[in-house]
């Protein structure tokens, strides 16, 4: 049974997945075979990555999701339980294969996935019933938004029967509800394609994704935080902007940096700092990761505290 929500500081909803991720020199052509340099295979998901980064950082999380009734399930969840998730919600699928997802890096730093994700492990309104009470108790539930939209909204009107945080992360997959999403939202992240999306446009440069920012900040959000790219992470509030720039680490693999972003971000807001300060342990939570093959975060507050000490001469924008 899940401990009682004042045992915990956050419920992340959101994918649970087997990842397998390898590296290669380059992708063989058709008919073509190439060796793996290396390969990893672990608990994976964005709403699984996001709950055991946050637990990484310090917080209690809790995490809702499906699973299937396989023994890949039965593995990934005692790992989540390893790993400090304390509080689980997770449906097991009768007759469901648990997701699986295949993240090919090659020397180029590019990513390619293979996913195999079936409705049937994404989330339904049904799967929430038993989590409600939480949702409406605990400081911050972050809703991922590569679930069904519908589903999203429901959590996020749970949640907001108490005094809880919502954190989106993305872009809702059915623009209908977008409006009554962003509505419910304390704070948005989104990435760069996921900014486009929610801004209806290209956005090129920093200048132009503070721009988009401040338009979706009249939708209902305290803080927005967008991704603009080579040039860092944007953060708007009512009063102040910022741009984050990106952390000068040498990548390996990008897969799950957001992930950890968003952990750090949740972390900070936790802790009571700024958007600005909030920001910058998300970045270099992010740093933290992409130096390492899949997505998957390795994040130590020690590691955490001495990236940012290397980013402190990096320069600001405000």
């Amino acid at each position: 049974m899940p401990p009682p929500s004042s045992a915990l500081d956050v419920i992340a909803l959101g994918q649970i997945a087997r990842d397998l991720a390898v590296l290669v020199d380059a992708l063989p052509g058709p008919h073509g075979t190439t060796p793996v340099r290396e390969r990893r295979e672990m608990l994976g998901g964005k709403g699984a990555n996001q709950a055991v980064a946050m637990a990484q950082l310090g917080l209690r999380p809790g995490m809702v999701g499906v699973v299937g009734d396989d023994a890949v399930a039965d593995r990934l969840l005692e790992q989540l339980a390893c790993d400090g998730v304390a509080g689980t919600w997770v449906t097991r699928r009768p007759g469901a294969a648990t997701g699986l997802v295949v993240d090919v890096v090659d020397c180029g730093r590019s990513w390619r996935y293979l996913e195999d994700l079936p409705p049937e492990v994404l989330l339904g309104e049904a799967d929430l019933t038993a989590a409600a009470d939480a949702l409406a108790d605990v400081q911050t539930v972050v809703i991922q938004l590569q679930q069904p939209a519908p589903v999203a909204l429901t959590a996020a009107r749970m949640a907001r029967r108490g005094a809880t945080t919502v954190v989106l992360d993305g872009a809702p997959q059915d623009p209908r509800l977008r409006p009554a999403l962003l509505a419910e939202a304390d704070v948005l992240r989104a990435d760069h394609r996921e900014a486009e999306l929610l801004a209806g446009r290209p956005l090129r440069g920093a200048d132009d994704t503070v721009r988009a920012a401040r338009e979706l900040l009249e939708c209902g959000p305290g803080l927005v935080v967008l991704d603009a790219g080579q040039e860092g992470n944007v953060l708007v509030w009512d009063g102040g902007e910022v741009v984050v720039p990106l952390a000068d680490v040498v990548v390996v693999d990008t897969t799950g940096g957001g992930d950890a972003f968003v952990a750090g971000l949740v972390a900070g807001l936790a802790c009571g700092a700024g958007p600005e300060q909030a920001g910058r342990l998300a970045t270099a939570a992010a740093a933290s990761t992409v130096r390492r093959l899949g997505g998957r975060p390795h994040l130590t507050p020690v590691g955490v505290v001495e990236q940012l000490a290397r980013m402190q001469g990096r320069a600001w924008h405000t």
